[in-house]
């Protein structure tokens, strides 16, 4: 009689439990910290996101799959290739950055954030967000999602006393819930269609449904892609982002632009390109549209924001990462089309690296003029050169990569790449909207860079630099600064092992 027993990979599994771990010793720590010495649990978290992340490379070189099918090994819930480290390092790597700015963040919050429970909350979402691209079967993919998502509704409101945070946290939990429940609908007709839920084998028996079933594997694909449309931040589903970004704590709107991001498009590349190709005359159109409306909307609607208006910087920010979300769709759109699909998530990676990278900078410059001007407006920055140049070329340079302008060359060669994939699946209609779209772009991003270095209004504002976002200001340009030097390693790197 052969065993039940799945063995276990444990350094396949080590960059997610290893996050987990640390959450876990955090919390029980925080039991026995006095309230002076909590800022050590800060240290403990970043510590163990570190850790987390050097895991990665032992897998380097490796393709390990873990709770494998005891009849067919090839079937596995859990598998670390290349698309899966690739991910892991933007989301570890990601929370790393994000958890310096929350060092910074706890401390000038006056104990308006437990730091118990921010950091354990912090550690579980990034946990969660690490094991969903390794996940390989439905019910792992809902589980990592959902592990990823819920602490981030309590950090979004965990801030005492503040109504803006109130209100951003229920409007993303309502939203969130909403589309997890639509996509667990859609996954649970999937399942009832083809009496599976590992990726593979989704594929294989989703195409030889039924008769009978048809209809109803076709409602799951679509309930299922409109549940991860919401993660993505897609149009229609982004009316929660400028609202939810401006009332949570600035490094956990980071958090969400940039990890929240990874969770949504790893899920969405694995529910679409691996488990559904069969489906690709399907889904491959309604993400070419969704792709287009999502950077139109994103761009005009950051095109909108008033200088002068309360939060107008992290406004901006959220309604240029919702632009960003319809460039990183594309590719995804265009493996529906292309001959290989492969080259074109690795499109998508890269460009989320590129993206993760800049976008982390720019949030951490708004984190430091953020401790100089509470209300963080876009005229804030206005003559930031003359209080801080080395900040201000910072911020200019991240803008630019943004916009794809040099100096920012690796802002330039992922929208190329990205261009190159709707052309080559020929999306040419597709291609046109998104240079229109990086046009309106120029000029929000062009204006707000013009503005930092005009003269000051006044006396030029000291920004006090501690040592935390120091960190983080120095890590973001030194890794865009050599991604410009050398983007085609982006590229390579990024060369996925999905098929």
């Amino acid at each position: 009689m052969s065993s039940l027993v799945q063995s276990v990979d444990w350094l396949a599994i080590a960059p997610p439990t290893v996050a987990a771990v640390v959450g876990l010793v955090v919390l029980v720590a925080d039991l026995f910290l006095t309230e002076a010495r909590k800022p050590l649990l800060g240290w403990i978290a970043v510590g163990g996101l570190a850790a987390a992340a050097l895991m990665l490379l032992p897998l380097l070189d490796a393709d390990r799959s873990t709770f494998c099918l005891v009849g067919d090994t090839e079937v596995c819930s859990y598998t670390a290739d290349r698309f899966t480290l690739v991910i892991q390092l933007l989301v570890l790597g990601g929370a790393l950055l994000c958890a310096l700015l929350s060092v910074t963040a706890l401390k000038d919050s006056g104990k308006r954030l437990p730091e118990g429970e921010y950091w354990f909350l912090f550690l579980s979402s990034a946990a969660g967000a690490a094991l969903l691209p390794a996940s390989r079967d439905l019910a792992t993919l809902v589980v990592a999602l959902e592990v990823a998502s819920l602490p981030a509704f309590a950090l979004v409101g965990l801030r005492h006393g503040d109504r803006r945070s109130s209100e951003a946290a229920l409007k993303f939990f309502l939203s969130s819930v909403t589309a997890t429940a639509v996509s667990l609908l859609g996954i649970s007709f999937v399942y009832a269609a083809t009496g599976t839920l590992h990726l593979t084998r989704v594929a294989e028996r989703i195409q030889d449904v039924d008769g009978q079933l048809a209809t109803l594997a076709q409602t799951g694909v679509v309930l299922t892609l409109v549940g991860f449309a919401f993660k993505t931040a897609a149009v229609p589903f982004h009316f929660w982002v400028p609202d939810t970004y401006v009332g949570a704590p600035l490094p956990i709107a980071a958090y969400l632009s940039v990890i929240g991001k990874a969770v949504g498009f790893s899920g969405l590349i694995l529910v679409t390109v691996v488990a559904l190709p069969s489906y690709a005359d399907a889904w491959a159109p309604a993400l070419a549209v969704l792709a287009a409306l999502t950077m139109t909307v994103g761009n005009v609607g950051a095109l909108r924001q008033q200088s002068t208006r309360a939060y107008s910087a992290v406004r901006l920010l959220a309604w240029s990462s919702v632009g960003q979300a319809g460039y990183l769709l594309v590719p995804i759109a265009a493996a529906g089309y292309a001959d290989d699909p492969e080259k074109s998530v690795g499109s998508t990676l890269a460009y989320a690296l590129m993206y993760g990278a800049v976008n982390l900078g720019a949030f951490a410059v708004a984190a430091l003029v953020g401790r100089a001007h509470r209300l963080n407006r876009v005229a804030d920055y206005r003559g930031l050169y003359a209080a801080s140049p080395l900040t201000a070329l910072l911020l200019g340079f991240f803008l630019l990569c943004l916009a794809g302008l040099p100096p920012g060359v690796i802002g330039l060669f992922a929208k190329v790449t990205v261009f190159a994939a709707a052309v080559d699946a020929g999306l040419g209609w597709l291609a046109v909207v998104m240079a229109v779209n990086v046009v309106i772009a120029l000029v929000y991003y062009l204006r707000w860079t013009a503005l930092l270095f005009r003269a000051p209004e006044g006396e030029a504002a000291t920004h006090r630099l501690a040592a935390p976002l120091t960190a983080a200001l120095a890590l973001t340009g030194v890794l865009g600064v050599a991604l410009s030097g050398a983007p085609q390693l982006v590229l390579r790197f990024t060369e996925t092992g999905l098929f």
